[in-house]
């Protein structure tokens, strides 16, 4: 009995004692990690002192109740905590329930020994710059407790760890923006998922297909990656959606048959996709829905009218589909509508009085479209309107005068119509306007001297008009390029090069008789010299080709040149002027299709590139300017030279780029001073940019495009040292029926010895020469029969640069071993443009990666 009193007495002495030196080693842990931070993070926790954080009520730190409090969280945020978690000793942290150090500034890697934190249910580190892999430790925290993970808005790169599988709890997996590449783990398990966002990574594959199979999702964001196949079953009876994100994949499918009634819904994005079919009338049934977005599909058929039932819609946007049809009248009832985008569609019919009703509206875009008849005036009771676009479809009338009601209009286009009458005075009521587009349409009389009024105008366009006398003296007329001010019947003043004519006192009658000489001269004058230009005319041309007799006219397939918002003949007409008639002296490239010039338009830079044109080869070169006009129309991506227009004409057939200031690949590698400074941080970044470019034409656009040119001497840089891939005049379709590798096109010694996967061969070719600093013919000849092994890396590397660091090191080392697999003799061994991006993008080469990773 002694005994038993004496065993009860010394437990009861231990066990505050163990809770003691529990809560002293937790605070020798996070004081430990407190002084690895910077000095900033440090007075951020002046509070963390002595050693027990519960009873000194520590900043960001909780406990549990009772006796024998020990902490179970640390929600630390918005405090620029700046260091890593290396110094963090996680076996303390075995009782902590909740971790979070969201918005601040931490970096490096989550340590693998996050693991020990077996009793974890909330792990939130998202907003900062981590790095690194996700550990796959995080998945196998014994407890299986885990119930949220936020990891969004950091620098991640390689693959979800398969192991997050495991947590049959977790409910919220949040990993966007990041840089993760693959797939997402098949066997994830989402019995209870309720918000899956992945959005802002590189990720591909199809959606798992049970996403909903717990009935409680409600945020589910996969926006921008490159996910393909059909949206997964299980959405269409997710009642619970609160929130979808799909915009910016690849996705397809039927619109009007994946999607249900979702009574929950507030927000669906469904932007640029392949996806097609009808607007369902489903989405009227969404009493909550308050931003639905479906542009850039390939959506046919007539807008429901039954979408005016989804009376809470603030933004709908159907723009850049193929609908037809009328705009309902049932969009009266949309009363919260702020945003309407139905522009570059086929819509035809009068303008609806309807949206006259819309009085919260404050962008309405109906451009491209086949709307007729006048521009009503109820348009002019939505006075909350900031943008206004109606250009480019057949209105016709008078500009209604209650847009002047308009008084926080701050952009205004109602170009390519067919408006007539003169312009409105009171449009210069109109104080906030900064951007006014009447170019294009019958309007006649002068521009309105009360525009003076508009001081907050920047930029106009009148032309192509019939508008005549002298300009209002203001800064935005001023400022006008002479295009956007040409073609009227009599503008005068300000940069028009016209004078306006001043009034003098003149006699009447010998005004008369002097018109009246006139009258009878001037015709005569000008019979003569007509008859004297045609006869020198003919004269030159016969004197120059002899047998100009036996020449053919040629019939060309001209279309429009498509350039800023200005009309294709005046800008034809410019680029020639600008560059006085391809003139040598602005050439700044030749390729093997094409020459390149700079020509500077509206104090703009622009790269105009001339296509070749031969006497055997007409048609051969207009096929090939057709091919890079069909294959640029379809790219968007930001390693990608911009197509800014075209035009296809007898005399000359030319492509408008942007400019790039930072000149081509070859010429950065010759000049000593710009490869120093093209140092192995940006070649390793600049290698990536080609291979995502590649990628995404071989595997991303709606038909694959193959390059066949790519070398040194078309990847060019920006002022930044962004690399972007130039130049498609060999660029060819893949279709599966095409005898696209009949002929031999490209650069010597960039084509791979069989013509299938080209691209590929000439990328590695690229990647070799960036980390040279020079063309490698002899390792070229070498690996053409796989002996790699006689390579060593080390004598390969540009000696103009210092030498590597160990993080470059194992950068370039990787750059290495995927240019190597690029130009091997046999195309089948070489990998896909995907594979190669994916590599670079996880730093991991395919061959060494472990059995845990997806394939």
């Amino acid at each position: 009995m002694a005994l038993l009193l004496l065993f009860s007495y010394y437990n009861h002495l231990c066990v505050p004692s163990f809770a003691t030196a529990t809560s002293t080693n937790l605070a020798s842990a996070l004081l430990k990690w407190k002084s690895s931070l910077d000095k900033q993070s440090q007075s951020a926790l002046s509070s963390w002192v002595g050693t027990n954080p519960c009873q000194n009520n520590w900043t960001g730190i909780g406990c549990s109740n009772g006796s024998e409090r020990v902490v179970t969280s640390i929600i630390v945020q918005h405090v620029n905590l700046t260091g890593t978690l290396d110094d963090l000793d996680t076996w303390s942290l075995h009782d902590l329930e909740t971790f979070d150090l969201s918005f601040n500034l931490l970096y490096g890697s989550i340590p693998s020994s996050i693991g020990n934190m077996s009793n974890l249910k909330y792990l939130a580190l998202a907003t900062n710059n981590f790095s690194g892999e996700i550990p796959f430790e995080i998945g196998m925290l014994t407890s299986l407790t885990l119930t949220r993970l936020h990891l969004g808005k950091n620098n991640f790169s390689g693959y979800i760890p398969p192991e997050l599988g495991k947590r049959t709890a977790l409910s919220e997996l949040n990993l966007f923006m990041n840089n993760l590449v693959g797939f997402i783990p098949r066997d994830i398990n989402l019995t209870k998922m309720e918000e899956f966002s992945v959005s802002s990574n590189m990720l591909h594959g199809h959606l798992p297909n049970n996403i909903c199979v717990s009935g409680l999702l409600t945020h589910f964001t996969v926006n921008d990656n490159l996910f393909s196949g059909h949206v997964p079953n299980s959405l269409k009876n997710c009642s619970s959606l609160f929130r979808v994100r799909l915009e910016h994949n690849q996705l397809t499918g039927n619109i009007s048959q994946d999607f249900g009634i979702y009574p929950e819904l507030d927000y669906m994005d469904l932007s640029y996709n392949k996806f097609y079919g009808e607007v369902s009338s489903n989405w009227g049934s969404c009493p909550s829905l308050a931003s639905l977005k479906m542009s850039n599909n390939n959506l046919t058929g007539k807008i429901s009218t039954e979408l005016g039932g989804a009376t809470n819609l603030v933004r709908l946007d159907l723009s850049s589909n193929h609908l037809v049809g009328e705009i309902p009248t049932s969009f009266e009832r949309l009363g919260s509508l702020v945003n309407l985008y139905l522009n570059d569609n086929k819509l035809s019919g009068k303008f609806p009085k309807s949206l006259g009703n819309l009085h919260n509206l404050e962008e309405l875009n109906l451009a491209q479209n086949s709307l007729t008849g006048s521009i009503d005036e109820t348009l002019g009771e939505c006075l909350k309107l900031r943008i206004l676009n109606l250009s480019n479809n057949f209105f016709e009338g008078a500009i209604p005068v209650p847009i002047s009601k308009l008084k926080s209009l701050d952009y205004l286009d109602l170009s390519h119509n067919n408006l007539t009458g003169s312009i409105p005075s009171q449009l210069g009521g109109l104080k906030v306007l900064q951007t006014l587009n009447l170019s294009h349409n019958n309007l006649s009389g002068s521009v309105p001297s009360s525009f003076t009024e508009m001081l907050s105008l920047t930029t106009v366009n009148v032309s192509f008009n019939q508008l005549e006398g002298p300009l209002p003296k203001m800064r935005a007329f001023e400022d006008a390029p002479k295009e956007a001010l040409g073609h009227n019947k009599g503008l005068c003043g300000n940069n028009t090069g016209l004078d306006c004519p001043t009034m003098q006192p003149t006699n009447h009658g010998h005004k008369k008789k002097v018109a009246f000489v006139l009258l009878i001269i001037l015709p005569a004058l000008g019979i003569m010299l007509l008859v004297v230009f045609v006869a020198v005319a003919f004269f030159c041309l016969h004197k120059r080709n002899p047998n100009l007799e036996n020449v053919r006219p040629q019939v060309t397939r001209a279309k429009p040149f498509t350039i800023w918002s200005y009309d294709g003949k005046m800008v034809y007409e410019k680029i020639i002027e600008t560059l006085d008639d391809f003139d040598s002296r602005h050439i700044v490239g030749v390729g093997g299709y094409g020459t390149v010039y700079k020509a500077e338009l509206s104090s703009e830079v622009y790269a105009v590139k001339k296509i070749h044109t031969t006497e055997d080869g007409e048609m051969q070169n207009l096929k090939s300017f057709e091919n890079e006009i069909r294959a640029l129309t379809e790219i968007r991506h930001q390693n990608i030279v911009k197509l800014y227009g075209f035009c296809s004409h007898s005399r000359h057939s030319f492509l408008v780029y942007e400019f790039l200031s930072g000149g081509s690949l070859r010429n950065i590698l010759n000049h000593m001073e710009q490869a120093v400074e093209f140092d192995w941080n940006k070649r390793v970044t600049a290698v990536k940019s080609i291979a995502k470019a590649l990628s995404y034409m071989h595997h991303d656009c709606s038909q694959p495009i193959i390059h066949r040119d790519l070398s040194s001497n078309n990847v060019l840089f920006d002022s930044e040292w962004v690399a972007h891939v130039s130049d498609f005049g060999t660029a060819r379709l893949l279709k599966p029926d095409s005898s696209n590798w009949t002929s031999f096109a490209g650069t010597f010694g960039y084509i791979a010895p069989v013509n299938e996967k080209c691209d590929v061969y000439s990328f590695g070719v690229v990647t070799l020469e960036v980390i040279m600093g020079k063309h490698p013919r002899d390792i070229l000849l070498i690996t053409s029969i796989d002996d790699m092994n006689a390579i060593s890396h080390i004598e390969i590397l540009d000696q103009r640069l210092p030498p590597l660091t160990k993080q470059t090191a194992n950068e370039v080392e990787l750059l290495v071993e995927v240019a190597f697999s690029c130009v091997k003799k046999s195309p089948q061994c070489r990998p896909s443009m995907r594979d190669v991006t994916l590599d670079l993008l996880s730093g991991t080469h395919a061959a060494k990666r472990p059995n845990k990773i997806p394939k």
